[in-house]
């Protein structure tokens, strides 16, 4: 009788526990290729800005290593730029991203944040969200995007000074609009590099907040971004 009872707890307590999809393949896809593109892009990126490695001497004119480092980061920035676009019009028009966009409903809300924060700060338990993100996730998102963006417009401004024919040749009008509009190249410089900065911190914090989720709100906050899947306790 006590095998049977065991059992039979055990099978309540994993009714308590129900999974939904978070996450789609589309999403999920573009994390992942986002992620590498911008370890890509950092490390080149620095090697652009300073060369931190000697080429192999060579009695021959071969060893072309800033031109393969900024070939790299020319691919990646593309991959970048695309993969930025894709997620863009997920959240606008995707039909499985509806919870998404419902994160906006819970920005106006000041209980909200209060809870969240709060949960952070290990005061209160989680707040019942309308979307899949709380507010302070959606507000650093959004700068996060808007740090993209700017790398995206920058980039190009860049890529159109060094190519001349082309997709560089096409934007070369409006691109040089906008660098005035900024200041000048050295200007453009500056806030790609800035930017860059900004991105890294973010990275940092999102890695963070990602594993402090995962562990303290055991709800498979981090499964979600490989399965898609993630579970909570049925209310």
């Amino acid at each position: 009788m006590e095998n049977v009872n065991t059992d039979s707890s055990v099978v309540a307590k994993e009714c308590e526990i129900e999974q939904e999809m978070e996450f789609s393949a589309g999403y999920r896809w573009q994390h992942w290729i986002r992620a590498i593109s911008i370890v890509v892009l950092t490390i080149t990126g620095f090697y652009i800005a300073v060369p931190f490695i000697s080429p192999i001497p060579n009695p021959e004119p071969t060893n072309f290593m800033y031109a393969l480092f900024r070939s790299w980061h020319i691919i990646f920035g593309f991959i970048m730029t695309w993969v930025i676009f894709y997620k863009s019009y997920l959240f606008i028009f995707g039909r499985k991203h509806q919870m998404e966009r419902d994160a906006i409903k819970d920005i106006l809300n000041p209980i909200i944040w209060t809870k969240q924060i709060g949960y952070y700060l290990f005061i209160n338990k989680h707040p019942k969200l309308s979307g899949v993100y709380n507010p302070v996730q959606f507000v650093a998102y959004a700068g996060f995007y808007v740090m993209m963006f700017l790398l995206i417009i920058t980039g190009f401004i860049l890529y159109v000074h060094v190519y001349h024919e082309g997709l560089g040749g096409f934007l070369y009008d409006p691109m040089m609009s906008l660098e005035v509009m900024m200041g000048g190249l050295a200007m453009v410089r500056e806030i790609h590099h800035i930017t860059m900065w900004g991105v890294i911190l973010f990275v940092l914090g999102h890695v963070y907040m990602a594993i402090f989720n995962a562990v303290y709100g055991k709800e498979g906050a981090m499964d979600a971004i490989f399965s898609g899947m993630k579970w909570h306790k049925k209310h």
